[in-house]
C-alpha cells in the first residue's frame, strides 16, 4: 500500500527518537508485521523487510551508493537494491516495489502505521493441528525453523486458543526423548516437531528409543518446497527413506491430500500399534489453503476395543499348569503396565511372588505382601531366589531380554497382546494371545483347587536377608566418593511415594534397580535401546503429562543418571528453567563412563577413554537459573535431596561417587 493512502491504521513505535542514524536500517515489529525501517536523507520510511527473491531479511542490509551515483537498499543475501524510501527497485516504477507503511516521527520516538490484520488464512496446516487436538495431543515438543514456519504457525494458533501446549527445546533428539517419556507414562502420544535435514535426523534415537519400547509418538518435520526436491537443495534429505525404519506410519503431506485424514490414520496406528508415526510437511504444502469445505478428522468411530479375550484352548491349557503348580512365580514385563490389578488378583489367588523386568520397575510396590523385585542384571537376589525355586513361570507382557535372563528351561506360560512376543527367542509351554488384564482375569475366575504353596512368609524372609545385606554396604567407603547403596537408601526414604522417576543408562541405573524400593512410583527407562541422555529429556516429557488432568497431575518428577548421561542433553536444563519445571535431577558424578569401564576391566581390556571433564554441575544449574547443590559427604545427602525436591522448579544434586562402590 502507498504511504498516503486513506486507511484506518494501528500505530506501533518501533523505534526511539535518535535511535536510528542517519543512513542506516533495522528490522522492525509493529504488530505482527516485520519491517525494514529505514532513515535516509532526513527522512524515515518502513517497508516489508522481505526480499521478494528469497526472503532475505532487508532490514540487515546497508544502504549504498551504486554506480551512478544513486543511493539504494542492498538485501544482504543475494544483493538485490530497493530505493531506501519508496521500495522501488532500479529502474522501476515506485509501486512495484516492496511494500510499503507510513511512518511519523513524534515527540516520544518513531511510529508506523499499519492496517489491522484480517483473520488469517485457514491452511492444510490448521486442518492438520486441528485433527491433532481432536485426537487429544496436548504436548508439542520442537524446535522452529525455516522449513517449518507454516506448520508452526497452525500449532501457535492451536496454542493461544488454549488447546496445545508448545515447547521449545535446545536440541531435537530432546525433543523426541521428551515425547518417549511423555508416552511411557501416560500410553498416549505427544508430537515432536522439527526442520528438514538436520532437525529431522536429530530425531532418530528418541524416535527408535519409542519404537521398541512400544510407545507411541508422533514427528512432525518440515522439508524443502518439493520443487526443488531432487537435484540437492540446501538441507534436503530423503526423509521419507530415513523415517521408513523407525515408522509404523511414514507418508509426505501433498498439496492434494486428505489433510485430516493423515493425521488421523498416523494417530489411530501410532496408538493401536504402539508405535511411531511420521509426517513430512514440505514449505509450500504447509501454507497452502484448506480447500473449501475440508475439516479436521477426529478419533470418533476409528479405534475399536482392544479388550480382547484368549482362545479357548490356550486358556485351558494354561489354567491346568497353574493348577498343578506347587511354586508358581508370576513375571511383569512393560506390556503389562495397565494389567497389574488382575495379574496381582491371580498372584494372590496362587500366593505366587510377582517379580519384574527392570523396564517394569514400579508396576508393583516393593512393599506389597508379594512383590520379589526386579529379575536379572539390575535386580536383586530376592528376584533370582524365587526363579530358581520355582516350578512354572507365568509371564505377562515380557519379551525375554537377555538383561532379564527368564530361565527358558522352566515350564512357561506366556501371555502377551502380541502374538509375535509369544515363543520369540525360544518355544514356550503354553504361548496365550489375548489382552493381559482380560486373560488374567479369566485365569483367576477359571483356577479352582490350586496346588500352590503360599510363599509370602519365604518373601518376607528373602526381604529380611536382602535389607540386612544393603544395610551393611551403607557403611562402604574408600574415601573416593559415596557408594550408590546409601544415595538409593536415601531417595528411597525421601522421594515423594507418588513420584515419576526417569533413569538413565550406565551403573547408575543398574544400581537403582538394585537398590531402590518403589513405593508407588512410576519408573521410565530407555529398555530395549539402552540409550544413554534418556533421563533429563524424558522427565520432561513427564512433566508434560504432569500438567494436565488425569492419574499423573501434580506428581513430582525426578530424574537420575550420571554424569556422562546428563552431559548429552545438559542444555536442556535451560528449557526446563525457561517453562518452570519441577524436576529434581539426581547425578551421580564420577567423572567417568564408570559402565564401560567395568565393561572394560571385566574383558581384561585396557581402560581407555572413559574418563571425563566435567564442570560443576551444581554451578551450572545455578548459572541457568535453577537450584543446584553438590554432596561430597554422606552426611550431605538427605538434606540436599530435602531441599531441592521442596523447590519449585528445576533442580540439580550433584553426588560425587565411587565408581567401583555400585
Amino acid at each position: 500500500m502507498a504511504a498516503d493512502q486513506a486507511m484506518e491504521l494501528n500505530w506501533f513505535k518501533v523505534a526511539e527518537t535518535g535511535e536510528l542514524a542517519e543512513g542506516r536500517v533495522k528490522t522492525v515489529t509493529a504488530g505482527t508485521r516485520f519491517l525494514a525501517l529505514v532513515h535516509f536523507d532526513g527522512q524515515y520510511a518502513a517497508m516489508d523487510n522481505r526480499c521478494p527473491h528469497q526472503g532475505g531479511p532487508l532490514g540487515e542490509g546497508s544502504i549504498e551508493r551504486g554506480v551512478e551515483g544513486k543511493c539504494w537498499l542492498r538485501c544482504p543475501w543475494h544483493g538485490w537494491d530497493f530505493d531506501p524510501l519508496t521500495g522501488a527497485p532500479p529502474g522501476g516504477h515506485e509501486d512495484a516495489g516492496q511494500e510499503t507503511f507510513p511512518v511519523e516521527a513524534r515527540e516520544d520516538g518513531i511510529y508506523v502505521g499499519v492496517e489491522a490484520e484480517p483473520e488469517g488464512v485457514r491452511t492444510a496446516s490448521d486442518v492438520m493441528a486441528e485433527t491433532m487436538v481432536n485426537w487429544g495431543v496436548t504436548h508439542v515438543f520442537g524446535m522452529v525453523g525455516h522449513s517449518n514456519l507454516g506448520m508452526a504457525e497452525a500449532l501457535r494458533r492451536q496454542e493461544a486458543k488454549g488447546k496445545l501446549a508448545y515447547i521449545g527445546i535446545r536440541h531435537e533428539g530432546a525433543a523426541s526423548f521428551a515425547c518417549s517419556g511423555y508416552a511411557k507414562l501416560t500410553g498416549r502420544p505427544a508430537a515432536c516437531f522439527t526442520i528438514a535435514g538436520p532437525g529431522a535426523t536429530n530425531l532418530m534415537t528418541g524416535l527408535w528409543d519409542a519404537k521398541v519400547d512400544r510407545a507411541p509418538v508422533l514427528a512432525l518435520s518440515g522439508q524443502v518446497n518439493t520443487q526443488v526436491m531432487g537435484p540437492g537443495a540446501f538441507q534436503e534429505a530423503d526423509l521419507h527413506a530415513a523415517f521408513a525404519p523407525v515408522s509404523a506410519f511414514n507418508h509426505v503431506v501433498l498439496q492434494n491430500s486428505r489433510h485430516g485424514e493423515l493425521m488421523t490414520l498416523a494417530l489411530k496406528k501410532a496408538i493401536q500399534n504402539r508405535d511411531v508415526s511420521t509426517l513430512v510437511f514440505p514449505d509450500e504444502v504447509q501454507v497452502q489453503p484448506a480447500r473449501e469445505g475440508e475439516t479436521a478428522s477426529g478419533p470418533e468411530g476409528r479405534m475399536a476395543a482392544t479388550a480382547i479375550a484368549p482362545p479357548a484352548e490356550a486358556l485351558e491349557a494354561a489354567v491346568k499348569r497353574l493348577s498343578s503348580a506347587r511354586r508358581p512365580m508370576i513375571i511383569v514385563g512393560y506390556g503389562a503396565r495397565d494389567a497389574m490389578g488382575p495379574v496381582t488378583a491371580l498372584a494372590k489367588k496362587l500366593g505366587a511372588p510377582i517379580v519384574t523386568t527392570f523396564k517394569a520397575k514400579g508396576q508393583i510396590s516393593d512393599r506389597h505382601a508379594l512383590a520379589a523385585g526386579v529379575l536379572g542384571r539390575s535386580g536383586t537376589p530376592i528376584a533370582s531366589w524365587f526363579m530358581n525355586e520355582a516350578d512354572l513361570l507365568v509371564v505377562f507382557g515380557a519379551s525375554f531380554s537377555d538383561h532379564t535372563g527368564i530361565e527358558p528351561k522352566k515350564p512357561i506360560v506366556q501371555v502377551d497382546f502380541d502374538p509375535n512376543h509369544l515363543g520369540k527367542g525360544h518355544p514356550v509351554t503354553v504361548p496365550v494371545w489375548g489382552e493381559i488384564g482380560v486373560t488374567a482375569a479369566l485365569m483367576g475366575e477359571r483356577l479352582a483347587d490350586a496346588a500352590a504353596q503360599d510363599q509370602r512368609a519365604e518373601l518376607a524372609e528373602r526381604w529380611a536377608i536382602w535389607r540386612r545385606e544393603k544395610e551393611r554396604r551403607l557403611a562402604e567407603d574408600r574415601g573416593e566418593g559415596i557408594n550408590s547403596a546409601s544415595i538409593f537408601d536415601a531417595l528411597t526414604r525421601l522421594a515423594p511415594a507418588d513420584a515419576v522417576i526417569a533413569v538413565d543408562v550406565g551403573n547408575n541405573t543398574y544400581s537403582f534397580g538394585r537398590y531402590f524400593e518403589v513405593a508407588d512410583q512410576r519408573v521410565l527407562m530407555s529398555g530395549y535401546l539402552g540409550s544413554i541422555g534418556f533421563a533429563f529429556p524424558a522427565a520432561m516429557g513427564a512433566w508434560a503429562a504432569t500438567q494436565a488432568d488425569g492419574p499423573y497431575k501434580g506428581r513430582k518428577v525426578i530424574s537420575v543418571s550420571g554424569d556422562g548421561g546428563f552431559g548429552q542433553y545438559m542444555a536442556e536444563f535451560n528449557t526446563a528453567v525457561k517453562y518452570g519445571m519441577n524436576i529434581t535431577h539426581v547425578l551421580l558424578n564420577n567423572s567417568q563412563l564408570g559402565k564401560i569401564t567395568k565393561e572394560q576391566q571385566a574383558g581384561e581390556w585396557p581402560v581407555w577413554q572413559t574418563s571425563l571433564s566435567n564442570p560443576s554441575f551444581a554451578a551450572y544449574a545455578k548459572i541457568c537459573g535453577g537450584y543446584g547443590d553438590k554432596v561430597t559427604r554422606l552426611d550431605q545427602i538427605d538434606t540436599a535431596l530435602e531441599k531441592a525436591l521442596a523447590h519449585d522448579g528445576p533442580a540439580i544434586v550433584e553426588i560425587i561417587t565411587d565408581a567401583t562402590l555400585v
